[in-house]
């Protein structure tokens, strides 16, 4: 395994050669940490030692510190999980317990118990715990109580629970079967398009959460603001999805690379990246629009990343690994795989792709995963991946500071290879 690529694997990045030589153009800006309305940008200089010692240290002084570092990052980040998941249990009281019992609405107060259980538990957090360990990054030690702690918290359970609210409808829209390793909540007995309610309930209770706990917090607002600017820009990017694929009409000539990347900024990128980054900012007092133009640029083309990721493992991921069944081709979709089979292929493979995409039988669909094969898509992508990640590290070179590094470093070695 190439050394870089060992080092990604245990948490440490190696960004373009700019960053590290000369090295005092790199450190100096370090050696005092930057303040941002008054909160230091923990972690940079941190960061930047922990990367120099890559390039000074004795190798077998560094491994036994490396492992010894790796380790203890990943105790405490599986801490941090553990301690996130718990705080759902205090989600669902505030949500539920006073009125369970209400003459009038308790019934649907249990419904909603039952919704909010079954669709926001049993994914993989990382949008929701994004908040808490930047807020932990941005804010001083001195700073982080219980209180404000608690309330990280919370808001990153806002996040999966506007996640929990777009997947239950994007399920409905695309006919999906499976979420999660389970079945689709509107696929459960006795619930059916009722789910449509229920998602809205759900993408209620994320304004009942931020008005409970930060209503007297002076980036309130801010948060609000952020959540309904994050969903509409969802919903936008899911119209534009739906505008472009619809399932009963297949039209490849409106399955563009420009069209492709507008509809994964607008429907991944904005809730899945720049969201909990930018709520986890204002909770640290960080509201400067330079800082937030900054990070944005950064986390927007991480998401696409993420987007392309997530069509390749649609159609080649293994489903018990990924706890879906990909439906892309059959749903039409304007993904990725698609756009690179129509920039690459002959007149005769479009022919293919015309006579057998978007269809429901299994030998129609069957076909066109032969014909990505075909054109070696799999390798295609393989290549993008390493590209894209490295466009990640010269952006985060570039536009991070004066915020930490590792934020960004941290949320690229996440979705870095991954398999679900």
């Amino acid at each position: 395994m190439p050394l870089s690529r060992w080092l990604r694997s245990v948490g440490v990045f190696l960004l373009p050669t700019p960053c590290w030589v000369p090295r005092e153009r790199w450190l100096c800006s370090l050696r005092r940490p930057s303040l941002v309305h008054w909160y230091p940008a923990l972690g940079s200089w941190h960061s930047a030692r922990c990367w120099y010692q890559v390039w000074t240290d004795e190798p077998r002084a560094f491994c036994s510190s490396l492992r010894m570092n790796g380790d203890q990052k990943s105790n405490a980040y599986a801490q941090e999980k553990q301690d996130f998941i718990q705080h759902f249990s205090q989600i669902i009281k505030v949500l539920t317990e006073d009125e369970i019992g209400h003459p009038e609405t308790g019934d649907a107060i249990v419904r909603l118990k039952e919704v909010l259980e079954y669709n926001t538990i049993g994914g993989k957090y990382n949008r929701g715990l994004t908040v808490l360990v930047a807020f932990r990054e941005l804010v001083e030690p001195k700073n982080q109580d219980a209180d404000s702690l608690q309330r990280a918290m919370t808001v990153g359970w806002c996040v999966e629970l506007l996640q929990a609210f777009l997947l239950v409808a994007d399920d409905i829209m695309d006919s999906s079967i499976t979420r999660r390793g389970q079945t689709c909540w509107y696929k459960m007995p006795g619930v059916g398009l009722s789910a449509v309610n229920d998602a809205m309930l759900v993408e209620s209770c994320i304004y009942r959460l931020l008005k409970f706990y930060c209503r007297e917090q002076p980036y309130y607002l801010n948060l609000i603001e952020l959540f309904l600017q994050s969903s509409y820009q969802t919903e936008l990017g899911q119209s534009l999805d739906l505008i472009t694929a619809p399932q009963d009409h297949v039209d490849l000539a409106r399955y563009t690379e420009k069209r492709y990347k507008s509809i994964v900024k607008y429907k991944t990128a904005f809730y899945s990246f720049y969201l909990p980054v930018a709520a986890a900012m204002y909770m640290a007092g960080i509201d400067g629009e330079k800082e937030h133009a900054n990070a944005k640029k950064i986390l927007l083309e991480m998401g696409e990343f993420f987007q392309i990721q997530d069509d390749y493992l649609d159609t080649f991921g293994d489903p018990s690994v990924t706890g879906k069944v990909g439906t892309d081709i059959q749903d039409n979709k304007c993904s990725w795989l698609v756009v690179q089979c129509l920039q690459r292929g002959t007149p005769e493979q479009h022919q293919i792709l015309q006579e057998n995409y978007g269809q429901k039988d299994p030998k129609k669909v069957a076909q066109v995963k032969a014909l990505y094969e075909e054109l070696n898509l799999p390798a295609v992508y393989l290549k993008y991946e390493e590209d894209s990640y490295s466009r990640l590290m010269s952006l985060i070179q570039q536009y991070a500071a004066p915020l930490p590094p590792a934020i960004f470093l941290g949320l690229a070695n996440k979705i870095y290879k991954r398999k679900k």
